[in-house]
């Protein structure tokens, strides 16, 4: 049997370290050359036993393990901290986290689902509408008004006014302090969090999300004292949701909860939004199959079928697929001695599935940098071959919501817009806070409305 240190890189701490945080893909990509199962990582917050794991047989034993061979401790997921809060389902363990994440599960499926589908569709329209004929715009920062704006009504039941716009206004200024790989660094190494005054980064930052917590625990507040069931918002759902003791969440576990969503659950819809319009209008065959689908919809105002539809089902999976918005599954610890793809694996070891890298595998996706949707129309991928959204206890609970949400905003542009992209650069993916994003963040030109009807699409054979 082998042991870990069969799978070092041989590369300087110091070195991965910056690697990591400065060219995530490439640190990625040159290990997955050496070690294409897994790898001894040594990254920041990790120390030295740590492991990248992108084998699918593997995640699948990491993943199922959960509590059993593999812990899933919210201490290591520290790095978000500084954004959401230390109460967060993302830094919860054991019971705690297992009573949390029930009491929010419900606001992300059944009937609710089906009422954020307009909401979803008015507010994509109502981005679309700011744009004039010929106009040069970035689809990161489009997508991410469209996303921020139904986070903050699905969630918050804030259409607009004063708060809305001062949430919305700090919450893109606090991500955007961590837009590059230099600025998120501040992100990775405690030691630069220091406050200097207004004028200092990580001054200006806590000024910022202070702000923002104020405004937050005000509309918490203000919801306690005047309840309304006729609400169909998450806030309005969790402050009636109880355990099976009849307690409820504290201001600040609803707190934590709601600038979670507020930034994991737009930023990473709307980068995922970004790189799918960049796909499709960089392959014409791609957006032209796509239009045929959308076009031939019997009924464009059932956002259900919208969401069925499976060409526009594999576009948004190849996506995810190709350049994943999340590079990682939140860490496990080894808790007992096991074995993992022939190597002993000892307690206290910290592991991570690399979706990035599992995503990249040829044994799984064939030609696997070339955008292919069709081959999830031609392959059942498996929850550990297929994983964007991570897995297991920690599973993003958001999911079926971004999916939706990705569905529906894409079909609304491509079906009234359109667009084109504003010049033939390749767009590589660039390190954003702890995720990829598209960098530059895709400039496409607005070329105005488009009517739908039946097309069909040319032959591609």
């Amino acid at each position: 049997m082998h042991s870990i240190k069969d799978l070092d890189l041989h590369t300087p701490v110091w070195l991965q370290r910056l690697q990591w945080v400065l060219n995530p893909v490439g640190y990625m990509e040159n290990s997955f050359q050496k070690y294409p199962d897994l790898f001894a990582a040594k990254i920041v917050g990790f120390g030295n036993s740590m492991l990248f794991v992108q084998n699918p047989q593997a995640l699948q034993q990491i993943l199922t393990g959960d509590r059993q061979e593999f812990s899933a401790p919210g201490k290591y997921n520290e790095i978000i901290v500084p954004l959401v809060g230390p109460s967060s389902l993302t830094s919860l363990d054991g019971v705690q986290h297992k009573r949390e994440r029930k009491l929010l599960m419900p606001s992300f499926h059944g009937e609710r689902m089906h009422a954020y589908g307009e909401l979803i569709t008015q507010i994509t329209k109502k981005v679309f509408a700011q744009f004039s004929l010929g106009e040069p715009f970035i689809a990161q920062a489009a997508m991410q008004q469209i996303s921020l704006q139904v986070i903050l009504q699905a969630v918050f039941g804030l259409h607009e006014g004063e708060n809305c716009d001062k949430i919305a206004k700090l919450v893109r200024s606090m991500l955007n302090r961590f837009s590059s790989p230099f600025t998120s660094i501040f992100l990775f190494f405690s030691s630069l969090q220091q406050d200097l005054g207004p004028w200092s980064p990580w001054g200006r930052f806590l000024r910022d999300r202070q702000e923002l917590d104020d405004l937050i625990y005000k509309q918490i507040n203000e919801r306690r004292q005047n309840p309304d069931s006729s609400r169909i918002d998450i806030l309005s759902l969790l402050l009636d949701a109880r355990d099976e003791n009849g307690e409820g969440i504290s201001d600040q576990q609803l707190h934590d909860e709601l600038m979670l969503l507020l930034f994991a659950g737009h930023d990473t819809t709307a980068l995922g939004m970004s790189w799918a319009l960049y796909w499709i209008h960089r392959y014409p065959q791609v957006k032209a199959k796509l239009l045929e689908e959308l076009d031939n919809l019997a009924d464009f105002n059932d956002p259900i079928s919208i969401f069925k539809l499976p060409y526009l089902t594999a576009v948004c999976k190849e996506a995810l697929r190709i350049h994943s918005v999340a590079m990682l599954t939140f860490p496990r610890e080894v808790v007992k001695p096991v074995e993992l793809l022939g190597y002993k694996i000892e307690p206290g070891t910290i592991i991570m599935g690399c979706l990035y890298l599992t995503h990249q595998r040829e044994d799984l996706y064939p030609e696997a940098k070339k955008f292919k949707p069709e081959r999830f129309l031609e392959r059942q991928y498996s929850p550990y071959e297929f994983i964007p959204f991570g897995g297991g206890s920690r599973r993003c609970i958001g999911n079926a919501l971004a999916q939706y949400e990705m569905k529906l905003a894409l079909a609304t542009i491509l079906s009234n817009y359109q667009l084109t992209l504003a010049n033939k650069r390749v767009v590589k993916p660039s390190r954003r806070g702890v995720v990829l994003s598209p960098k530059g963040g895709v400039k496409m030109i607005f070329q105005g409305q488009r009517n739908r009807q039946k097309t069909k699409s040319p032959d591609m054979s």
